[in-house]
């Protein structure tokens, strides 16, 4: 009997399809290659790891719009920084367990099911230690931090780490929430693995042992052991080799840089299209949507003064921008954070029929209508992108050095070490200043946040920061926006049962035993 107390998606398809095992074990579920080869062989190994990179970033940096998008949207807008005008409002009506986005529990398990099975068929593949070691850390790396992204979102989660294969896909199941301990000894010997067996220099697009340490001290965060982060952040900076860029590089076109610590890379010409999402974990993926998500449309004002440019965004969606609270913690003449990571205030009109061609158009001479124009995030920027499409093929980061010293100065605070913590914020500070003059002389929690927010928006970690802070709903009812113009913007109150996620509702009902979240 597989004794598990965990829901990996693909038995929910067996049911709902009635795939017999004979139909199972005819599946063919990594990049079409035959499952009996990914578990048995050197090479399938190799193969199956390497889909675990194309599916993590199809989890956490999606192409094309789909269920994904909207879940990480949801991350990235849905705080203190964050206004969003159009349907996929993070705390509005459709903030249920039948209509919340469900691909962090469904896709989330479905990888943790492919790293259980990578793990335990490894140990029967006759091959060179030292090499199946280094793709077990990967796997092991992509199961540790998928367990601690779960316990985050949802607080109640199931635990397994047995595979499901065609023997036990029809065995008794128990659902029943697992003990948060643990889940994170299992976080934690993931990431320990994956330190021990990984090096800082890893391929491009690879996890190394930096992104390990890295992860590592977030589940130290969560877990209050402010010790244990210390020596991983403290690892990173010492060790490493990783530091911080020039403004202008951080997010330039070439993400290969000393500060990243992970970045989700794409290939349009191994790549599918924005039609068929089912091409997303393809090697290539698709393209991103986010630089557009961000952006205004300011090609659709009235006054017909700008065209689609890639100067500006090109081809835009305009669905979510930072709001009034996170454009007023900017020094806006001298923190140059404030002139790289998002786009101007003003235009200079860019049509050749305007009359107005070549000016600057004043801010009072916008449309008040917040599709059109609105201060934008430009992260996301790609140089490259066409003018007349959503899609972006630039790699995308998702773990930078920057981060790293930010929750290191965090932990340094937390035991009492005021120095070394201000030491790392302060890195910060002179990067974006260009000068120590702006230094902070002391460490407050509210000028770290502050800080965190003014590096980090829109990077998918602010939610969980203010979270693991007991700070997520009292903030985000103070800052967070909802509205089309300047006349409607009105907040939109989080709920406090909304710092858990609702488990998608046709799971409850397939699981039958396991408890909904509080609140939904």
């Amino acid at each position: 009997m597989k004794n598990i107390n965990f829901l990996f998606v693909f038995t929910i398809l067996a049911s709902l399809l009635n795939i017999s095992c004979e139909k199972f074990l005819e599946e063919e579920v990594l990049d079409e290659i035959s499952v009996d080869y990914i578990y048995t062989t050197e090479a399938g190994l190799e193969v199956g790891v390497n889909a675990l990179y194309n599916l993590m970033r199809s989890y956490n940096a999606s192409g094309g719009y789909d269920d994904r998008l909207v879940s990480n949207i949801f991350f990235m807008a849905g705080t203190d920084l964050g206004m969003t005008r159009t349907f996929h409002r993070p705390y509005g009506p459709n903030h249920t367990a039948s209509n919340f986005a469900s691909n962090k529990w469904i896709n989330g398990y479905q990888i943790i099911d492919r790293c259980n099975a990578i793990i335990t068929s490894a140990e029967n593949i006759d091959m060179d230690m030292y090499e199946k070691n280094h793709l077990l850390a990967q796997a092991r790396i992509i199961r540790g931090e998928t367990y601690l992204d779960l316990i985050r979102m949802y607080d109640n989660i199931l635990l397994d780490t047995t595979a499901t294969t065609p023997e036990n896909v029809n065995d008794p199941i128990v659902y029943e929430p697992a003990d948060p301990q643990d889940v994170y000894a299992l976080i934690d010997s993931d990431l320990d693995f994956a330190i021990e067996n990984l090096s800082y220099n890893e391929s491009y697009g690879r996890y190394s042992k930096a992104t390990a340490r890295h992860i590592k001290g977030k589940s130290a965060m969560w877990q209050s052991d402010w010790e244990e982060a210390v020596i991983q952040f403290d690892s990173i900076v010492e060790n490493s080799g990783k530091s911080l860029v020039s403004i202008t590089n951080v997010f330039g076109q070439s993400l290969n840089h000393t500060e990243t610590l992970f970045v989700y890379t794409r290939d349009e010409l191994l790549g599918g299209d924005n039609i068929d999402n089912a091409t997303d974990i393809s090697a290539g993926g698709d393209g991103s949507w986010l630089g557009s998500v961000f952006t205004q449309r300011l090609y659709e004002q009235g006054s017909g003064d700008f065209i689609q440019q890639v100067e500006y965004g090109g081809q835009a969606l305009g669905w979510s921008y930072p709001n009034d609270y996170l454009q007023g913690l900017y020094d806006k003449t001298n923190d140059k954070r404030y002139t790289t990571y998002f786009y101007p205030e003003t235009y200079t009109a860019n049509n050749p029929e305007s009359p107005k061609f070549g000016q600057i158009i004043p801010v009072n001479d916008y449309d008040d209508n917040f599709r059109r124009y609105h201060f934008s995030l430009k992260k996301y920027y790609d140089a490259d992108k066409k003018p007349l499409a959503n899609e972006s093929w630039k790699d995308q980061i998702y773990y930078r050095f920057a981060e790293t010293l930010l929750l290191g100065s965090e932990a340094h605070w937390r035991l009492g070490e005021e120095g070394k913590a201000l030491e790392y914020i302060n890195k910060i500070r002179e990067r974006a200043f260009g000068s120590p003059a702006y230094n902070f002389t002391s460490f407050t929690l509210e000028d770290y946040l502050e800080e965190s927010a003014r590096e980090l928006a829109f990077e998918k970690n602010r939610w969980f920061l203010l979270k693991r802070l007991g700070l997520l709903v009292e903030r985000q009812n103070l800052y967070y926006r909802y509205g089309s113009n300047s006349g409607n913007q009105v907040p939109e109150p989080m709920k406090p049962h909304m710092v858990r996620l609702p488990i998608p509702q046709s799971q409850i009902d397939l699981m039958g035993t396991f408890p909904q979240n509080p609140g939904y």
